[in-house]
């Protein structure tokens, strides 16, 4: 009897289409996601037994644009050195020339991210809500305390991911992050529109700007709607958060203590709390510990 075609329908014996040079990961043909800089696919982790995440950037499309290659790489390099129960895991990073790729290894959330697991759930109480949120600011505050000081800069619910069975959230995706160090201060304007904090655009800021970012965050787990979604193009999201605006879901927030703390998020950056501040917050004082602890 002939051998199994490899486009059989049996995904338990589909083949590896690709493994890494150390011979430790297959990778699968079927994609988990793709942006517009990188493909995400479905990979094996033959050593440890588990499904892991094969990111692929294919740097012929870039060639022109060498700043953006050295921008992934430092992505790469960057997630392999954090190490935090909220931070998406980096197991291992390579360049392959050949196929002008490069290639790193992380984690799956086995529920994808915040924003399509949130609008499969429509029905998710305030409890567990400021669960997510407490465990998002618990990523910030590691990278915002991390020496040389992170700022992710790309904070957006669609780049958190979850492992719903347990509600644990992780931050990933972080192509835009700066290691900023004792200046604490970035200039690049970078980010998606609807989550960026308006001095971002002014080309001059701080960690102050994740927080922002959270802020927006939780006020689309709170409403399910992408903040500034009134605005047809990105002009006219820039005109509203520069000129202090706040986006119309906003009004939508009937919980006054939900309302004020998303206000105390995205307030002018000196008034900002830090995300150890926002950890400290009575915001949270419902929840243990142990309830934020995905292990517990």
């Amino acid at each position: 009897m002939p051998a199994a075609s490899p486009n059989t329908s049996d995904r338990d014996s589909e083949p590896f289409v690709e493994v890494d040079p150390s011979g430790r990961f297959g990778r699968y043909n079927d994609l988990l996601g793709s942006g517009a800089v990188k493909k995400v696919y479905r990979a094996f982790d033959q050593e440890e037994g588990i499904e892991v995440a094969w990111n692929q950037v294919q740097l012929n499309h870039f060639i022109e644009d060498p700043v953006l290659i050295n921008r992934l790489h430092s992505e790469a390099q960057l997630l392999r050195a954090l190490n935090n129960e909220f931070i998406i895991v980096c197991y291992s990073v390579w360049l392959d020339r050949e196929h002008s790729t490069l290639n790193f290894i992380t984690e799956v959330c086995t529920s994808g991210n915040l924003r399509s697991f949130r609008k499969k759930h429509r029905h998710v109480s305030l409890k567990a809500l400021k669960k997510w949120s407490k465990q998002v600011l618990e990523g910030l505050e590691y990278l915002h305390t991390h020496d040389p000081c992170i700022i992710h800069r790309d904070l957006n619910c669609s780049n958190i991911f979850i492992n719903g069975n347990i509600g644990q959230v992780k931050i990933g995706d972080f192509g835009f992050a700066a290691m900023v160090g004792k200046s604490h201060t970035a200039h690049s304007v970078l980010g998606t529109p609807e989550f960026m904090a308006p001095e971002l655009y002014e080309e001059d800021y701080t960690e102050a700007v994740d927080i922002y970012s959270f802020g927006m965050c939780l006020l689309e787990m709170v409403t399910m709607e992408i903040p500034y979604s009134e605005c047809d193009n990105v002009a006219k999201i820039y005109r509203k958060v520069t000129t202090g605006v706040k986006p119309q879901a906003l009004s939508k927030v009937t919980d006054p203590e939900v309302k004020a703390f998303i206000e105390k998020c995205i307030a002018k950056p000196r008034e900002r709390p830090s995300a150890s501040d926002l950890l400290k917050d009575p915001f949270f004082s419902e929840l243990n510990d142990d309830e934020t602890d995905p292990s517990a």
